[in-house]
C-alpha cells in the first residue's frame, strides 16, 4: 500500500489542506509539518484532505509534509485515568508541564496512561473459560475507592488459554484468548477506542430512578433520571459552574467526568485547584479519587475544544461499561459550538442560523444521545448509567439563540439560571417558573416507594402555589398587598417560606450544602402544613397577623440546618409545636 503522505497547499488558522492524500480516510489522525503537529481529517475532496490541527499552526506553510497514521482519533482506556487532568485530545497536562513548563510547546507528545507504572491485576476468570466482548477478566484497584474492571475488548470472543495474576504495566499481556478461528489474541490492561463512535451496549433501558443530587430545587421540583440528560443555561455570573461543582460533589454517581470546554483559564484554574481539595462525602477521600478532569481553556487551540467533548464522553462510557453510574459535566457546550462554527467557516460551508453550521443540532444530539441507562455487553448483563449535564452560555443570557434552542430540543431537564435571582443572592439561581423536567411522571413511582407516597403530590402542590404567587405578585404591584384577601396574603407568605427556606440552599454551609430526600420531604411538609393549617385557621376566624408572626415559623426555617441523624425527631417536635401554636390562636379567635 502506498504511503499516506501528502503536502500542504493551504493553511487557514487551525485548518490545513493537503494534497496527495488519496489513500487516507475520513477522521484519520495525521502528523503535520516537521514538528509532527496532531491533526484530524474532517473533509476529503479527490486527493485533497482538509485537516483540523489540534495545535498552533503558526509557521506552517505550503509544501510541508502531512503523514496519516491510518487510525481515527482515539483515547486510551485503562488504569490511571482517575485523578488525571487531560487536555482535549487526552494528553496528560501534568506530564506536559514536566516536559515543557507552563507554556505547552507544539508537537510535544505524552502518553495518556503511564507506561512505567505497574498495576496489581487480580483475575476473576481461569484458563479454559469461554469469554465474549464485555466479560470481566479481572480487576485492578485503580484508586482507594474505585475498582477498575478489565473487560474483553470489542470484537473478541473465545476461550482463555492463558491468564496471569500479578503486577503489570498497561502494555504487558495479562491474558490470551483463542478465537473460534484459532487466532490467539493477547489482551492488556489498556484498550483504545475512537472518540467519535459510541461504545456499544446490549440494550438501552428506560430511566426510572433519579440521580439524587442533594440540591432541593433539583431533586424535588426538577429531578434528573440516572442516565438522563440536562441543560444548565444561564448568563455570566448566574452560578452555572457552582451548580456543576455541587452536582459533581454530591450527585449519586460512582465516577465524575468534568469537561472544561473553552472556559476561561482562571475559571478552569479554580476547578483544578478546588477538586483535589474537595472531600468525597461517601468515602472521606479526595473527590479526585473518582474524577477525571479534561481542561481545554478558551486560549487553547480551537480544534482541540471540539474534540474534548468526545474525549470526555468516551472515557465516561468506559466506566459505564463496568456497571458504574457516571455523571458527566460539560462546561460549556456553547464554547464547543463556537469551535464548530469557526471550523465550519474555514471550510467555507454554507452557514446556518447565526453562522453556526447547519449540522449543529445533529452534532449536539449525537453527543447527548450517548448518555443513558443500559445493559452492557458481556454474559454478566451489568447495568450502567451515564448522565450528561451540559452548561450552556448564551450570549447575554438569551436562550433564543441556536445552541440553547438546539439543546432544549434534545434534553429532558432544563434548569434555567436567572440573573435576577443571582443578583438577589438567591442560590442556586434556578428559576422555578421557567425550568422543567420531563422525567417527573416516570420518576414519581420511585419517589412514592422510596421517600413517601405523598411526595409527588406535595411537589405538585408546591409548584401550583409558586405559579399562583407569580400571578398575585402582578396584582400586588398594581394595587398593593392590602387589596388581597387574607387567604391570598397567606399564600404569598407560604411561597416566601418555600423560596427562602426551601429553594434557597447554601453551597458553602457544612449542613445545608446537601439535603437528603427524607430531609427534603420533611422540610417541605412542614412548610405546607403551616400553609394548610393556617388556611383552615383563618376560615375558623384565626388572627392572620398573629399566624404569620408565630415563632414556630422561624423554627421551620431553621429546620434545613438540622443534621441528618436528628431529622426525624426534630420533624415530629416542630410539627407538634406548629399544630399546638395554631390551635391556641384559633381558640382565641378574632381577626384584626
Amino acid at each position: 500500500m502506498r504511503v499516506k503522505e501528502g503536502r500542504i497547499v493551504k493553511v487557514s488558522g487551525p485548518l490545513v489542506v493537503a494534497e496527495g492524500m488519496e489513500n487516507a480516510n475520513m477522521f484519520d489522525v495525521v502528523r503535520v509539518g516537521e514538528q509532527g503537529l496532531i491533526g484530524e481529517i474532517i473533509e476529503m475532496h479527490k486527493d485533497a484532505a482538509s485537516i483540523q490541527v489540534y495545535e498552533e499552526t503558526a509557521g506552517l506553510g505550503p509544501g510541508a509534509k502531512v503523514v496519516s497514521t491510518g487510525v481515527p482519533l482515539s483515547v486510551e482506556l485503562g488504569p490511571g485515568m482517575l485523578e488525571g487532568i487531560y487536555d482535549g485530545i487526552q494528553r496528560p497536562l501534568t506530564e506536559l508541564l514536566k516536559k515543557t513548563g507552563p507554556n505547552i510547546k507544539r508537537g510535544v507528545e505524552a502518553k495518556p496512561l503511564s507506561r512505567d507504572k505497574k498495576w496489581a491485576f487480580v483475575p476473576t476468570k481461569a484458563v479454559g473459560d469461554q469469554v465474549e466482548t464485555g466479560d470481566v477478566l479481572g480487576t485492578v484497584q485503580e484508586t482507594i475507592i474505585v475498582l477498575l474492571k478489565i473487560m474483553v475488548p470489542f470484537g473478541i470472543k473465545g476461550k482463555i488459554t492463558e491468564i496471569k495474576a500479578g503486577d503489570f504495566t498497561v502494555e504487558e499481556t495479562i491474558c490470551v484468548v483463542e478465537t473460534p478461528e484459532g487466532e490467539k489474541v493477547p489482551i492488556t490492561l489498556m484498550q483504545r477506542w475512537p472518540v467519535r463512535k459510541g461504545r456499544p451496549y446490549k440494550e438501552k433501558l428506560v430511566p426510572e430512578m433519579p440521580l439524587i443530587t442533594g440540591q432541593r430545587v433539583i431533586d424535588t421540583l426538577f429531578p434528573i433520571a440516572k442516565g438522563g440528560v440536562a441543560a444548565v443555561p444561564g448568563p455570566f455570573g448566574s452560578g452555572k459552574t457552582v451548580v456543576q461543582h455541587q452536582l459533581a460533589k454530591w450527585a449519586d454517581a460512582d465516577i465524575v467526568v468534568y469537561i472544561g470546554c473553552g472556559e476561561r483559564g482562571n475559571e478552569m484554574t479554580d476547578v483544578l485547584m478546588e477538586f483535589p481539595e474537595l472531600k468525597d462525602p461517601k468515602s472521606g477521600e479526595p473527590l479526585m479519587k473518582r474524577t477525571v478532569l479534561i481542561a481545554n481553556t478558551s486560549d487553547m487551540p480551537v480544534a482541540a475544544r471540539e474534540a474534548s467533548i468526545y474525549t470526555g464522553i468516551t472515557i465516561a462510557e468506559y466506566y459505564r461499561d463496568m456497571g458504574y453510574s457516571v455523571a458527566l459535566m460539560a462546561d460549556s457546550t456553547s464554547r464547543w459550538a463556537e469551535a464548530l462554527r469557526e471550523m465550519s467557516g474555514r471550510l467555507e460551508e454554507m452557514p446556518g442560523e447565526e453562522g453556526y453550521p447547519a449540522y449543529l443540532a445533529s452534532r449536539l444530539a449525537q453527543f447527548y444521545e450517548r448518555a443513558g441507562r443500559v445493559i452492557n455487553l458481556g454474559s454478566e448483563g451489568r447495568e450502567g448509567a451515564l448522565s450528561a449535564i451540559g452548561a450552556v452560555s448564551p450570549p447575554g443570557g438569551d436562550i433564543s439563540e441556536p445552541v440553547a434552542q438546539a439543546t432544549l430540543r434534545i434534553v429532558k431537564v432544563f434548569w434555567s439560571l436567572d440573573s435576577a435571582l443571582a443578583y438577589a443572592r438567591h442560590f442556586p439561581a434556578i428559576n422555578w417558573l421557567s425550568s422543567y423536567s420531563l422525567y417527573i411522571d416516570r420518576l414519581s413511582p420511585w419517589f412514592r416507594e422510596h421517600v413517601n407516597k405523598e411526595f409527588p403530590d406535595l411537589r405538585d402542590e408546591t409548584m401550583r402555589l409558586l405559579q399562583e404567587e407569580a400571578e398575585l405578585q402582578e396584582i400586588v404591584q398594581l394595587v398593593g398587598v392590602d387589596a388581597l384577601s387574607y387567604q391570598d396574603r397567606l399564600k404569598l407568605e407560604a411561597c416566601k417560606s418555600i423560596r427562602e427556606d426551601y429553594l434557597h440552599q447554601n453551597a458553602f454551609h457544612d449542613v445545608d450544602t446537601y439535603s437528603s430526600l427524607n430531609k427534603q420531604y420533611k422540610l417541605l411538609r412542614l412548610i405546607m402544613e403551616f400553609y394548610r393549617q393556617s388556611k383552615a385557621a383563618i376560615e375558623k376566624g384565626g388572627d392572620y397577623n398573629r399566624l404569620i408572626a408565630m415563632p414556630v415559623r422561624e423554627v421551620i426555617g431553621r429546620f434545613k440546618y438540622t443534621v441528618e441523624d436528628q431529622v426525624d425527631a426534630q420533624y415530629e417536635a416542630v410539627l407538634e409545636e406548629l399544630t399546638k401554636s395554631i390551635k391556641e390562636l384559633v381558640d382565641k379567635g378574632g381577626i384584626e
